[in-house]
This record gives structure tokens, C-alpha cells and sequence, in this order.
């Protein structure tokens, strides 16, 4: 899946400081590899592995699906969380 940076990820806002994000990515990613994504919690099974977190900002967030883009993954899907 290739990304349009152009568009909003979060359709109807611009705005998503502070928020926490669910990032969907197919296969089992290594503990090597997902020691990159700092901050972030994830869950690994043998179909896809899911990072989760605080995002400080957009600029945080479109650095992160350029570094899940530039290591290759594939990327399955991004959701903001509702806030709890």
C-alpha cells in the first residue's frame, strides 16, 4: 500500500496532538525492528503486528509511516483512538 502524503490521515481534522493511534502492519514484525518505534506499545501474532501510543503531533505521526514505509512493512491500517 503506497501512501499519499497529501492527504489527511485523519479524515475531517487536520489536528491529532496528543492523541493515541493504533497502527496496523501485516506479518510479524521483529523485536529489532519494532525497537525503533520508541513510545509505542505493541502486539505481535503470526498475521500482522499492531504498534499503539500517544502521537505528539502530526508531523510525528507521518514520521512514523515514513519509517514503517522506508523499513519495508507493510502497512495494513491507522485509526486514531477514541480518548478514554
Amino acid at each position: 500500500m503506497r501512501l499519499n502524503m497529501l492527504q489527511p490521515v485523519v479524515e475531517g481534522t487536520a489536528e491529532v496532538e496528543g492523541h493515541n493511534f493504533e497502527i496496523r502492519i501485516k506479518g510479524k514484525v521483529s523485536e529489532a525492528t519494532l525497537s525503533t518505534f520508541e513510545g509505542l506499545h505493541h502486539s505481535v501474532a503470526p498475521i500482522e503486528t499492531v504498534l499503539s501510543g500517544p502521537v505528539a503531533d502530526q508531523a510525528a505521526l507521518h514520521g512514523l509511516l515514513e519509517r514503517i514505509q522506508s523499513l519495508g512493512l507493510e502497512l495494513l491500517e491507522v485509526r486514531r483512538l477514541p480518548e478514554s
